[in-house]
């Protein structure tokens, strides 16, 4: 997900060099807060078949769900889902008419934006499957309303555990899993879902679309797109189709924007594995973000789209986002970096691939700059942070940029070669369940051989970064350069190697490591250089001054 606030904004100007990501209709309004879901122990979903009839005349959707759950305890005696419903005297929320399972009616209660199944003998390893009818306006999650050209559309938009406005699900992401959606609307719309087309037919002024993936999902990327659209096949990539869906009205322009998807995906492709789903379908839309990652059906905002900008980063972020996030999925917010962080920093990755080397580093220089304002402003936050009551506290810039640098950095602790066979290696291993931070740091000490609890300690479970102020003097005597270093944060010091580089290109550079509060080098200098320069390279979290000694 592209963050649609003031710091991306500002953030991704200087990282690509002018290009802004502002968000759709109404996108400065951040969700309401509202307490993160939960997922019930003992069931397991496997399965969801959403069938949802869409009007012109109304905003109240007509849905059927069946929802097939696998009973993993003896003990239960309800099954519960997730779905907001409507208040005395509300106009909003949704109604449950009944519940079934193989035809007959089964007891249920519908309260406290909860439906508590009640079949008889639920006991553990049975697969229950149950056939619930509702209806409602949604207030959230399926976004019904106008886009900029005053055009009808509706869109999915879940993230964090808003699926459940539109939706009855367990809405939580570590509860994945297949979806289908079967959608009725007016026949003059488009429908575009998550993994494969299976039926798209017209009848007396209606359309019948059914869309399904067999990969499990988090329901914060199952989504449906209905518009009006211009679509276009940008490329093929190992039997892919790579797809563009925009407003008619923006067909030049927003078909050449999203048509960089192809080139992306291949480099993602070849560097981390293969891409998990049916297609890539990258969606012009409503969504109050300036991107939103739903799997094989990406949600751009409508305004980020044909903007003349360069949306380079805006399709690196999310199409990243189909291997970390989508199918290999954090196992709880807390743990939102492995998503957001890896997304981050894949992009800097594609940018150095694309561009080159200097790239990365204005990339990472702007991240290292956010990352020190954040943290400024929150001094005790780490980046695994367990204290927040709704998800939506968790979107800053410790999942995204200072995520971003803790691969970076993790790249250079181990070796690039090293640091892609891990990705590689923890996607596999990973992939369409979820996974923990501890998880990672377990995949990259198998693959590297290292012991790496010092360095995710250090990154992930503490706040802050090392404040290095350094010092040289030239010993014309002796011909060498004395270099002192100082960590001078108020926090206790870090363990980091940082590299010193001396004189013109090509430099001369030295690395010391530092375990403490102080660290000294002598180099050998038979001239006093023009310039001592603290990592060079753009290496490390850090806030680095060097000045000459008295």
């Amino acid at each position: 997900m592209t963050l649609d606030l003031s710091l991306w904004r500002w953030a991704l100007l200087l990282m690509v060099g002018g290009s802004v990501l502002i968000g759709g209709r109404g996108a400065c309004a951040q969700p309401a807060p509202g307490p993160a879901a939960r997922p019930q122990p003992g069931i397991d979903v496997q399965d969801y078949d959403f069938s949802l009839t869409l009007s012109d005349t109304t905003d109240r959707i007509e849905g059927t769900a069946t929802v097939h759950v696998r009973i993993d305890a003896d003990t239960l005696t309800a099954v519960r889902l997730d779905l907001i419903g409507r208040a005395p005297g509300g106009e909003t929320g949704m109604r449950v008419r009944s519940v079934s399972e193989d035809g007959r009616a089964v007891s249920y209660r519908h309260a406290d934006d909860l439906l508590r199944i009640r079949p008889p003998d639920l006991a553990a390893g049975q697969t229950r499957t149950f056939r619930i009818e509702y209806a409602g306006v949604p207030d959230d999650g399926l976004i019904i309303g106008t886009n900029q050209h005053g055009d009808r559309t509706f869109f999915g938009d879940n993230w964090p555990n808003r699926a459940r406005h539109w939706l009855p699900v367990v809405d939580h992401l570590s509860d994945k899993a297949t979806v289908e959606f079967r959608v009725t609307a007016p026949a003059r719309y488009e429908v575009v879902s998550n993994g494969a087309l299976v039926r798209d037919s017209t009848s007396g002024g209606t359309r019948h679309t059914l869309w399904r993936t067999d990969v499990p999902l988090p329901p914060k990327v199952m989504v449906i797109g209905v518009a009006d659209f211009a679509v276009d096949t940008a490329g093929t990539v190992d039997g892919v189709p790579v797809q563009s869906w925009v407003y008619p009205e923006d067909r030049g322009p927003g078909l050449k924007d999203l048509g960089q998807g192809p080139p992306i995906l291949r480099f993602f492709e070849e560097n981390l594995g293969p891409y998990p789903y049916a297609k890539l379908a990258n969606v012009q839309s409503t969504t109050r973000y300036g991107g939103m990652e739903n799997a094989a059906a990406i949600f751009y905002s409508e305004t980020a789209v044909a903007d003349g900008e360069d949306d380079t980063s805006l399709l690196a972020h999310e199409i990243a986002h189909q291997w970390y996030g989508n199918t290999v999925t954090e196992a709880d917010w807390p743990h939102l970096w492995l998503s957001e962080g890896f997304a981050t920093y894949l992009t800097g990755l594609y940018l150095e691939h694309a561009r080159g080397a200097a790239a990365l580093r204005q990339y990472m220089t702007a991240a290292r700059r956010q990352v020190v304002q954040f943290h400024d402003a929150n001094p005790d936050t780490p980046l695994v942070d367990t204290t927040y009551s709704d998800p939506n506290e968790l979107l800053n810039t410790n999942p995204y940029q200072k995520g971003g640098w803790v691969l970076h950095m993790l790249r250079r602790e181990v070796g690039t070669d090293t640091f892609w066979r891990g990705l590689r290696a923890y996607y596999e291993r990973y992939r369409d369940g979820n996974a923990s931070t501890r998880d990672f740091r377990a995949v990259m000490e198998d693959v590297s051989g290292q012991d790496l609890e010092a360095f995710f300690d250090q990154w992930t479970r503490r706040p802050g970064h090392p404040v290095i102020e350094g010092t040289w003097r030239h010993d014309a005597a002796a011909g060498e350069c004395v270099v002192t270093l100082r960590q001078t944060q108020d926090e206790p010091p870090f363990a980091v190697p940082v590299q010193v580089a001396l004189g013109e290109s090509p430099s001369r550079t030295t690395t010391l490591f530092m375990r403490g509060r102080e660290a000294q080098s002598r180099v050998d200098c038979p001239r006093a250089p023009w310039s001592v320069t603290l990592d060079p390279n753009t290496d490390l979290l850090a806030e680095l001054s060097m000045r000459r000694a008295q």
